[in-house]
């Protein structure tokens, strides 16, 4: 073939060649586009378009994309100005020009129109409606690729009338851009021509425009010179021509020596892919010499050309100039780039190689893209190989020259490389090899193509459209709900879609498979589906040929598949979800609802039995009484008891409990309830016992005399309105027992002289206005007695003998306290000089008789009276815990717990002139008895509560209640548990509970959804028992039944404790803006503010929770349930929570009848051993059989795999090893149960089990992949001896497949035995077992890594990144010599990070950071002032832990501190201390309780000095 002339082309997008302004990248466009901007030629098109739709055919490079911008800007004014919502749509043919070139920053540039591109990097295959909606709503252009656009339509996404597009007079406006309108590989007639021309005028109803007059274009246009170059053998480089002839050689004897079928078939096929060959497997001999001979060609002529390619390459990028070079093969481009980088006389050339980001191993991200190519563009690449992904869109205006190292196979590809060539006198070179008529014959066609096509269309531009192509109806699917469409085209891509939405793994990847039968002349295809499929065989209708059957059967396939909800109203395949479940249909959670991260405004409950108006209403009434009887451990203290009295009966086991409360000095006391029946108050009764109530309660535990804020007057508690102190929500009586019906067999009875004695010392004291003047005062004239102690000593209210006052109560009537009389102080009396010990008063006072003049005004008349040593009242202590710790982290009756206030300090004792006190007939004893009642009371409360909230689960009136027989089961113990958080640092929490839920939890929801929903596939089931267990879901149904009210989530403050009666004398006044005590569940959340603070509620019970304490509360729930009631309680708490977990009988026996259709070859001794290995004898061997096939098994007509049965043996197995180590290790706290339960419960675990007892012999697959790694990992287990533990964690880890095996047994088990966990435990007991041990326990590799760190003080680094479907785990450990890196990859990230820290830990012990062992920091407390600070910072600097921050805050003339800790990975722990004088006693008192804190976590030990 001679060369050819010249053929000048206009290649670039310039504005005008003199000013050399910079330029928009993808464009040639300047900076803001107007009309007067626009070039003839492009004004010509313009005006055309905007007469009518057009078709623009233009020379690549002549400045297309200006004509569309300028004709969006002018539709847009037009909508704009109608007030109409219309969408401008701007197709892109490639990914690459959406996204690599950005047409749309181009128009978002130009123009002011809201502009969004659309590709599948993006998601948009995932995107539903409400997606789509919002996008059509918030843009006006949309930028992307044809088959976007086309989903978008069929699935009835957006609403343009495409698809019937000549049906409609609703047409859309349609402007086309191309260089080429012939899209096929060439024509072969003007009439051809023609014909092509014309269908696509008809599909767009559109007309091509052309150009009448061209010299405007070739003004602007630069044009390339066109090179034809020939190829051969000869090479002018003998050294290099001798390095490849060698190479070539060793190929060649390859070829000769070796049957590469046989030896090497996956390099055969890997050979066959890169070169579009064929990849079937050949079968017979001539076949195969066929294959070797095709290949040995192409290499051959591969060999030739780079021989030729890089001779001429030092000669025509010798200068500074840019050369594209095409191919058709990414392989080709790899290999000739990376060839080019290693010859040296070729190193002045900068080479890299750009292809597509298909899913190929060659492939390349967007990322990189895009490097490549400004890379090009800035010169720094001056020799790019690419393949057609380069042909369009890629405007480089230095480009000087391309290559064609293989020609182009169309004639548009042809036009389109030719337009890269932009710069002015650039090349466009054709490389053909010598001799080759297929060359010659191809560029002949090419050429000829070109030109007919000009010559055809030089006159139609006028001729009116012409329906030459006509096209019969192909069968269409339409949803009519939506309008969704799928055609019999369409089906097919629609099938594939679908299966590859199907679980899969690396062993097998779902795809439909086609058979075809001839009769009478058509053929009919047989579709088959993967065995999780909806269905598995569909026959579809004869058709004249295999390629229509195919089709015709997809779109059957298609409309069974919508009509099984395989597939939406909007043909998509519903795989993530199922919406008609109940939990799916639910309004979306509030963000954030169920995270650690959302704090959330709530009340809290009031407990009905301790409420009521009664105590207001001054009539005779009868009320419920309750004895409360102390017993001591230490049989001398005697603690008397109290007569509990509220208006409601209590529930039996409420009534009759034990509370221990633990005092200083391990003294212990117990506190026993019960009913002692029915008391009848009158009216006198009722106000008496009131009195009593706010005498005492006020005086020990708030202030008798209340200073109003306005006037500064002292004001009595007991002369004020008491309707206040006796609300609605706190309403009991406790009133002192008898001592001698406490002492006899009889019903206990109330203290009425006790009662008496106190009402009559508050009248006294209303009667006395003015306690600061002693005139009312008893005035007898009292001689000194001349012995030690006097007979009468004079009081304010009375006068007595000291033996009638040692050990009685007295009440200081100038301050409202209460004391006890130790001793008499014969020795001193109000004239001797002032010690300080008076109230911790300052010594700056010459007497106690001035003392009292100066502070109080009081005039002492019986100065020479011996003084009184007096013991002092105290405030309340929480005594509910011990500070010995925890034991066993649950709640017990004799439980130990963290302490609120630490050892004992000695308690001080004030001297007191006589006549200041007022005698009780009461004995000190009371007072004791008087401390321990509000720790009691709280813990009553909480019991009452936990009562209260079992009767509303319990006999709710929707009908789903537990019935009385159960329900009396369900002991209140649990649920306290299961309300209690970590927070109120109790010996119990719900933490334990909550692990064992969530087993309950996965185990009843997977349960349900296998048997209620039998067609869907296991990805179906994940996705929706995700649904349904997941925080967010279990945050709103616990919030729709209230129990976030019930949440008991801080410490007990007994300094904020009230008893009816009881004035409140440290408020928190309400800031929250609600004013009744239920909070709305819309009141607005706080997401990581930083402002709120959990735990204090203020007067209304309002409190901050965190969000997912409610959601674990509600599975500790459901732990508590199981415990106590077993699965029956449990499922039936979660009915009336909301939660669907039926469990009919009927759809167990129809999921074995299923089963029991299989039919399958299997020899009987294979199963008969299985059988034997697992000591379970099957009832319906079809269940055995699905659960031992994997879904790679295909042979024999065997319909089914396992994964059905392992979704729901994974949650079987979960629910009974947890339940197992929660009974066998009740010792132990959440976080060891839960690293017992995680080493445990793995898919490690259960494939080690696996070949332990050789159950992978029985597995059914059809894959040598899984085959060579089930051999590997067996030869790896026999490794270890016999009798050694198995490592929890290594780097060879198991093939998935095995643990999956025995998790889909255990399945096939439940369902076989109707749904009998006993027998699925008594056959997986001893199959997987040894269980771990918290002495044998192998942690993490992820957490013993973070450990070791920690004690080491080396910080740990952690990177996560994503490489296509694997993600590479990073983690760094810098150290005092260097830092240590270690790798892992898999496809999900808790694998690789583990892998990762495997390969660390072993380098971290080569290097010499070995892992130390654990230890518990121990702990000196120096008591002296300062001492228990300085040891909480000692050992915070130990741990390596963040030093605690204290809150000292003013209570009255005394301090209270609250010290707060940070806790890695943990909660914060906050505790308070008591009220001590000066600031600095106070955070003591706060660090010695966080130390013993501490302690009860096993975080320390602490040393007696």
């Amino acid at each position: 073939m001679e060369e050819m002339n010249h053929l000048k082309r206009y290649l670039d997008e310039k504005e005008e060649p003199e000013p050399k302004t910079a330029k928009k990248e993808g464009s040639g466009l300047g900076s803001r586009l107007k009309d007067s901007d626009m070039r003839s030629y492009q004004l010509e098109a313009y005006e055309a378009a905007l007469q009518r739709n057009t078709i623009g055919w233009l020379e690549t490079g002549s400045g297309k994309t200006m004509i569309a911008i300028m004709l969006m800007k002018e539709i847009a004014r037009q909508l704009r100005g109608g007030g109409d919502k219309r969408l401008i749509i701007f197709l892109a043919p490639t990914v690459h020009l959406v996204n690599q070139v950005k047409q749309y920053s181009v128009i978002k540039t130009h123009t002011d129109l809201h502009v969004a591109e659309y590709y599948g990097a993006k998601g948009i295959d995932d995107w539903d409606l409400g997606c789509w909606q919002k996008e059509t709503c918030e843009k006006e252009v949309m930028v992307m690729t044809p088959q976007i656009l086309l989903d978008a339509l069929r699935n009835a996404f957006i609403t343009v009338d495409m698809e019937y597009y000549h049906k409609t007079d609703h047409k859309p406006k349609v402007f086309g851009m191309t260089a080429s309108p012939v899209i096929r590989k060439g024509v072969s007639s003007a009439e051809d021509c023609e014909y092509q021309i014309t269908q696509l005028e008809e599909i767009l109803d559109s007309k091509v425009f052309i150009l009448e007059d061209r010299n405007a274009l070739e003004v602007h246009v630069p044009m390339a010179k066109e090179i034809k170059r020939y190829y051969g053998s000869w090479f002018v480089n003998e050294d290099l021509k001798g390095e490849l002839d060698s190479l070539w050689t060793k190929v060649n004897l390859v070829f000769s020596r070796l049957h590469i079928l046989d030896l090497f078939p996956s390099l055969l096929i890997f050979f066959l892919k890169q070169f579009d060959t064929t990849a079937a497997v050949m079968e017979s001999p001539t076949q195969m010499q066929f294959v070797e001979k095709s290949l040995r060609a192409k290499l051959t002529s591969f060999h030739r050309k780079i021989l030729y390619c890089l001779e001429h390459l030092g000669i025509l990028c010798a200068y500074e100039v840019l050369c594209m070079i095409f191919v058709e093969r990414i392989i080709t481009a790899k290999v000739i780039c990376w060839l080019i980088k290693k010859l040296k006389f070729l190193s002045h050339l900068s080479c890299d190689y750009l292809t597509g980001n298909t899913s190929a191993v060659n492939g390349l991200t967007v990322k990189r893209q895009r490097m490549i190519m400004d890379s090009f563009r800035e010169g720094k690449v001056n020799l790019l190989l690419t393949t057609d992904v380069a042909e369009e869109g890629i405007d480089v205006h230095n480009c000087s020259c391309v290559i064609r190292f293989d020609l182009p196979k169309t004639v548009r590809s042809y036009i389109q490389s030719r337009g890269r060539a932009r710069y002015a006198d650039s090349l466009y070179v054709l490389m053909l090899e010598r001799g080759n008529e297929e060359h010659k014959d191809l560029l002949y066609e090419i050429f000829r193509s070109e030109r007919t096509m000009q010559d055809a269309t030089s006159s139609r531009d006028k001729a009116p459209v012409s329906k030459l192509c006509s096209k019969d109806d192909e069968p269409v699917y339409t949803v009519s709900s939506t309008g969704a469409t799928v055609t019999a085209d369409s089906s097919v891509s629609l099938i594939f879609s679908y299966c590859q939405k199907l679980p899969g793994d690396k062993y097998f990847h779902p795809k439909p498979n086609f058979h075809y039968d001839l009769s009478g002349g058509f053929s009919e295809c047989t579709l088959t589906l993967p065995p999780n499929a909806a269905f598995r065989h569909l026959k579809g209708p004869p058709a004249k040929s295999n390629h229509h059957a195919k089709k015709l059967v997809c779109l059957d396939a298609c409309k069974k598949l919508h009509e099984m909800k395989a597939l939406d109203d909007h043909l998509l395949p519903l795989n993530e979800q199922l919406p008609d479940h109940t939990l799916a249909k639910e309004v979306n959670s509030a963000p954030g609802a169920g995270t650690t991260r959302r704090k959330e405004l709530h009340g809290s409950a009031t407990a009905d039995a301790l409420s009521g108006t009664w105590a207001n209403v001054l009539s005779s009434i009868t009320l419920q009484a309750y004895s409360l009887a102390f017993s001591c451990n230490i049989i001398e203290e005697n603690y008397p008891g109290f007569i509990f009295l509220i208006k409601e009966e209590l529930d039996e086991d409420v009534a009759h409990s034990e509370i221990d409360l633990f005092l200083h000095n391990n003294k212990v006391v117990k506190a026993r309830t019960s009913p002692c029946g029915q008391v009848n108050l009158d009216t006198d009764q009722l106000m008496r016992s009131k009195v009593f109530h706010e005498l005492f309660f006020n005086g020990l535990f708030g202030k008798l005399f209340h200073i109003s804020k306005s006037s500064g007057v002292r004001q009595k508690i007991l002369a004020m309105d008491d309707t206040a102190l006796w609300p609605f929500t706190n309403m009991y009586m406790l009133l002192p027992m008898s001592q001698q019906s406490a002492q006899s067999k009889g019903s206990p009875s109330i203290d009425w002289k006790i009662i008496d004695s106190c009402f009559a010392v508050a009248e006294f004291l209303k009667a006395n206005h003015l306690p600061m003047t002693m005139n009312n005062f008893p005035m007898e004239a009292m001689q000194r007695q001349d012995d030690k102690k006097p007979e009468k000593i004079h009081l304010a209210n009375t006068s007595c003998g000291f033996h009638d006052l040692k050990d009685m109560v007295v009440l200081a009537n100038h301050t409202g306290r209460f004391y006890y009389v130790a001793d008499l102080v014969n020795d001193a009396t109000a004239d001797s000089p002032f010690d300080g010990s008076c109230e911790s008063a300052r010594p700056s006072y010459s007497s106690y008789t001035d003392y009292f003049k100066k502070k109080y005004g009081i005039n002492l008349h019986y100065s020479t009276q011996p003084l009184l040593r007096l013991k002092q009242s105290h405030n309340p202590h929480n005594l509910l815990f011990s500070k010995e710790g925890h034991e066993g982290g649950s709640l017990k009756s004799n439980g130990k717990s963290d302490p609120i206030q630490p050892a004992k300090q000695q308690q001080g004792y004030v001297y007191m002139p006589p006549e200041l006190l007022i005698r009780l007939d009461v004995l000190r004893d009371i007072l004791r008895s008087f401390y321990l009642l509000p720790s009691v009371v709280h813990r009553m409360e909480s019991m009452i509560l936990a009562s209260q909230l079992r009767k509303a689960v319990g006999f709710h009136p929707n009908g789903h209640h537990i019935p009385i027989d159960l329900s009396v089961h369900i002991n209140w113990v649990q649920i306290l548990e299961a309300v209690t958080t970590r927070r109120c640092a109790e010996a119990f929490s719900l933490e334990r509970l909550e692990l064992l839920g969530d087993s309950v939890l996965k185990y009843v929801v997977s349960c349900n959804l296998f048997l209620k929903y039998p067609e869907k596939h296991e990805g179906q089931l994940s996705a929706l028992r995700s649904l349904v267990v997941c925080n967010a879901t279990l945050h709103r149904l616990a919030t729709g039944r209230k129990l976030q009210n019930y949440i008991r989530d801080a410490p007990f403050d007994p300094l904020r404790w009230l008893a009816p009666g009881q004035h409140i004398s440290r408020p928190v006044p309400c800031k929250c803006g609600v004013n009744s005590r239920e909070v709305p569940l819309t009141h607005p959340a706080d997401v990581e503010s930083g402002a709120i603070k959990i735990g204090v509620t203020c007067e209304l019970g309002h409190r901050w929770l965190c969000s997912k304490t409610i959601s674990d509360c509600l599975e500790a729930l459901i732990g508590a349930y199981y415990i106590s009631g077993g699965l029956e309680a449990a499922c039936l708490f979660m009915r009336w929570v909301g939660i669907d977990c039926e469990h009919d009988q009927a759809l167990v026996e129809e999921a074995i009848r299923k089963t029991s259709r299989l039919t399958y070859s299997i020899e009987d001794k294979n199963i008969d051993s299985l059988e034997s290995k697992l000591g379970y004898k099957f009832l319906n061997r079809g269940l055995l059989l699905e659960a031992i096939t994997h879904a790679s098994q295909q042979e024999g007509g065997l319909s089914c795999c396992y994964q059905r049965l392992e979704f729901l043996g994974d949650s079987v197995l979960d629910l009974l090893i947890t339940w197992h180590l929660f009974e066998s290790h009740n010792d132990i706290d959440q976080g060891e149960l839960t690293d017992l339960r995680s080493a445990s419960v793995n898919n490690e675990k259960f494939a080690q089990a696996s070949v332990k007892h050789n159950l992978q012999q029985h597995l059914l697959h059809g894959s040598e992949l899984l085959l060579t790694q089930i051999k590997d990992y067996v030869k790896f287990m026999k490794s270890f001896p016999e009798n050694e533990p198995l490592p929890a964690y290594s780097k060879s880890k198991g093939p998935k497949v095995l643990g999956d095996l025995v998790e889909s047994i255990a399945g096939a088990i439940l369902i076989d035995s109707k749904l009998n966990l006993g027998e699925v435990w008594r056959v997986f007991k001893p199959i997987l077992s040894p269980f771990p041990t918290p002495e044998d326990l192998q942690l993490h590799p992820l957490r013993e890594l973070g450990e070791i760190c920690g004690e080491a003080g080396s910080p740990l680094c952690t990177e996560c990144r994503k490489e296509g479907d694997q993600t590479i785990a990073k983690l760094t450990v810098q150290l005092k010599d260097g830092q240590l890196t270690a790798e892992g990859c898999d496809k999900t990230k808790n694998t690789a990070l583990e892998q990762a820290a495997l390969l660390l830990l072993d380098a971290m012990e080569t290097t010499g950071l070995s892992p130390v062992e654990r230890h518990h920091a121990r702990v000196s407390i120096d008591m002296k002032k300062g001492g228990p600070r300085t040891s909480l910072f000692q050992l915070c600097k130990d741990m390596n832990w963040v030093r605690p921050t204290f809150e000292p805050r003013v209570s009255g003339p005394r301090f209270i501190s609250k010290a707060i800790l940070h806790m890695p990975d943990s909660d914060n722990i906050e505790v308070e201390g008591e009220e001590k004088a000066d600031k600095k006693s106070s955070m003591d008192s706060a660090a010695l309780v966080l130390l013993y804190k501490l302690e009860g976590l096993a975080k320390c030990i602490i040393e007696e000095c």
